[in-house]
């Protein structure tokens, strides 16, 4: 455009506007680009055609394409290798890099989806970063479905949880076991039945003191475990708490939700239902911010004495904490460690050594 300007105007048009004679080459530039090759050093087989270096056309099949690698492969592989004049794939110098270059180009094209983009490349040289992209997100993709990776590793961990959670169960019932509570109610359910009597059969099937002592403490602690449900996080193992169920059943849950939700706002928000009394423990365990877990530990009279003083009320159960609040701090006012503490922290603070034992 500037030159034809110039042309036009002649040498006095292009004196009068020399900055068009700096824009030519900058406007001119775009229109005049064009890659001079599609092959590009670095992507599958660099500035060689993958299948000039096998001696095959683009139309051919999987199998010649196939027979003509085995043909190069045998050729110039480097144990089977004797040098020839001018000998190479193509042209190539005889050496391991021409067996490296057959055994590239076969990787390149051995492939539909492979050999598809290398065909897209040839024929479209001008999408230069396309390329690349393709050709190294393909090579970088993890060889393992990530599907696969993912089952596998939600499925350790349900195992995880499952033999953890049995572990802590064990050492709860072991520890109740201990408890003079439950273990006289407990010894007391095995006389009724008749359990203890049996393990202390003598005659042929006489015991010893040890495996006596040892049977009794088992039937104490399955009486321990049919009689006391323990809740919270030692409660007995689910298999419906383990993560493979809950990813598997998360659709599920998801529309309860959906559907529990819509009730609520239909019932409660628009026609003004009052709530029954697994919507106020609801709305009282929500105020406390406790977990399902941590609301069904606590004792049946701590729930009721909730529904008495009617904590799903907002402005209820905020006297209820202020009392509480203040019932803790009479507890620390009055405990000895506490004052310990307070005391110590006045007199030496955290920052200096002391020896002395409290």
């Amino acid at each position: 455009m500037a030159a034809r300007l110039a042309a036009r105007g002649g040498p006095e048009a292009a004196g009068r506007c020399p900055w068009l004679l700096l824009l030519a080459p900058l406007l001119l530039a775009p229109l005049l680009a064009r890659p001079a090759e599609a092959l590009v050093e670095g992507l599958y087989c660099g500035t060689r055609d993958c299948y000039e270096v096998l001696g095959v056309i683009r139309s051919a099949s999987k199998a010649e394409i196939a027979r003509a690698y085995r043909q190069l492969a045998r050729r110039y592989h480097p144990d089977r290798y004797r040098p020839e004049s001018g000998d190479g794939p193509g042209g190539a110098p005889p050496s391991a890099e021409a067996f490296l270059l057959v055994a590239t180009a076969y990787e390149t094209l051995k492939d539909e989806e492979t050999r598809r983009d290398y065909d897209y490349m040839l024929d479209h040289p001008e999408e230069y970063y396309s390329h690349y992209y393709h050709y190294y997100s393909r090579r970088l993709a993890p060889k393992v479905d990530v599907r696969v990776v993912i089952l596998v590793t939600v499925c350790a961990i349900s195992m995880f949880q499952y033999f953890s959670w049995w572990n802590s169960y064990n050492k709860a019932i072991s520890y109740l076991a201990t408890v003079p509570k439950y273990r006289i109610q407990a010894t007391e359910i095995a006389k009724e039945q008749g359990l203890l009597k049996k393990a202390k059969e003598k005659g042929k099937n006489k015991k010893s003191k040890e495996e006596i002592r040892d049977e009794e403490e088992s039937i104490i602690k399955n009486i321990i475990k049919s009689k006391i449900d323990i809740k919270g996080g030692y409660q007995k193992p689910q298999v419906r708490d383990l993560l493979l169920f809950q990813v598997i059943l998360a659709p599920f849950h998801l529309c309860s939700y959906v559907a529990w939700y819509c009730r609520w706002v239909y019932n409660f928000n628009i026609r003004g239902r009052e709530y029954g009394e697994e919507e106020r423990l609801y709305l009282i365990r929500k105020s406390m911010k406790m977990t399902q877990s941590q609301f069904d530990s606590l004792e049946d009279h701590q729930k009721e004495t909730f529904l008495k003083r009617e904590l799903w009320i907002k402005e209820n159960y905020e006297v209820y904490k202020q009392e509480q609040d203040e019932e803790l701090k009479k507890k620390l006012a009055n405990d000895p460690r506490w004052k310990r503490y307070r005391r110590w922290m006045k007199n030496e603070g955290p920052g200096r050594l002391t020896f002395v034992d409290d």
